[in-house]
């Protein structure tokens, strides 16, 4: 019989690739989200605010899905908000599918934040040393990627279904409107950079530029969920999830560079973060894309300045190790440089940034 999935945060970046995935592979799917972005072609949608229980369990009332899937976070003040309204929107869902869970499949897609800490705690604590292990476990702070897992455990407790957690470094993929988008961002970036002969600067710390790093590709992301969604040895365990590669931005940002046609410039004597220099984008985005006839003319709907910042701003070296799920039989790979120029030559044919 047909399988169904339910992805919670379908029109994000993880979510499409995700969708798309499972598609290829047969399955029909849902996504649930509150209904701001567009839902992959052949998936059904469902719209609730995942904050009002009410609501979610009106929207999953008839929703038996083999597998669910939780790709979903919603910005707060402080940490300890963050805490309260993600968790809750794990435990929603939970909750409104219930019973209807046993004997299904829970995936959570958290991040590298749980062994950095979240933004406002970046670079107070003690960090692990690299690369991260599953092992390491927890950072003594308080962390809503802990609160969403402990949703997932409590509910497994409950309703006795098995669960996977995933841990994506940053992620390269193609979606619009979405809030963590670098790769979307240096691409917007760039092509600012070339029309309007703006020096391409890396605007992260030297940290990040001399150290290691990876990334995590939206469709390698998606097949390691499907992996685990449908391997016994995935059952109830935590994985990180990476391209499988490793890299320096002093070799990457260069060729980032030449896939736009600009010149990199020197690293800067002090760290440049974008947020503080974008201020005439704007104006300039919409005149660009007017010109070149593009689908977006808002750039706020097309990069998200403050999360690259806080990505490539680091101070400290961040990537990871993956031989828990090489051991348990996922081997996908992708390589880095190409995720990004694959994007790109994806977001030059959905005609978001010029030829």
């Amino acid at each position: 019989m047909q399988k169904h999935a339910l992805i919670v945060g379908i029109s994000g970046v993880n979510g499409r690739a995700l969708a798309e995935k499972l598609l290829h592979e047969g399955w029909q799917v849902s996504g649930l989200s509150r209904g701001r972005g567009a839902v992959p072609e052949g998936c059904a949608s469902l719209t609730a605010d995942l904050t009002d229980e009410t609501a979610v369990r009106e929207a999953l009332k008839d929703v038996k899905p083999d597998a669910l899937f939780f790709s979903v976070w919603a910005r707060q003040d402080t940490e300890k908000e963050n805490i309260r309204v993600n968790g809750a929107m794990v435990r929603n869902v939970i909750e409104a599918l219930g019973d209807r869970l046993e004997g299904a499949h829970v995936a959570l897609i958290t991040g590298l934040k749980h062994y950095l800490g979240p933004f406002e705690a970046y670079g107070k604590g003690a960090v692990p040393v690299t690369p991260f292990r599953e092992e390491q476990g927890r950072q003594p702070v308080d962390n809503f990627y802990y609160a969403q897992e402990d949703e997932v455990f409590a509910g497994a407790e409950k309703y006795d279904y098995r669960w996977s957690v995933h841990r994506p470094h940053t992620i390269v993929g193609y979606a619009l409107g979405n809030a963590m988008n670098m790769g979307q961002t240096l691409a917007v970036y760039a092509t600012l950079c070339r029309e309007k002969g703006w020096p391409f600067i890396f605007p992260g710390s030297p940290e990040q530029w001399n150290g290691v790093v990876d990334v995590t590709d939206a469709g390698l992301l998606a097949e390691q969920l499907l992996w685990a969604a449908t391997s016994p040895e995935a059952a109830n365990e935590d994985f990180n999830s990476v391209n499988g590669d490793v890299f320096r931005w002093n070799w990457m940002w260069p060729r980032l560079a030449a896939y736009f046609g600009v010149e990199a410039a020197d690293y800067p004597a002090q760290i440049m973060p974008l947020e503080n220099r974008m201020q005439e984008a704007e104006a300039a985005w919409t005149e660009i894309a007017t010109r070149y006839q593009l689908r977006e003319t808002d750039i706020n709907k097309l990069v998200s300045w403050w999360h690259t910042d806080a990505d490539l701003g680091r101070p400290m070296e961040a990537f990871t190790d993956m031989s828990k799920s090489r051991k348990a039989g996922f081997t996908g790979y992708r390589s880095s440089l190409d995720s990004f120029t694959e994007l790109f030559d994806k977001l030059k044919e959905e005609k978001v940034i010029p030829q």
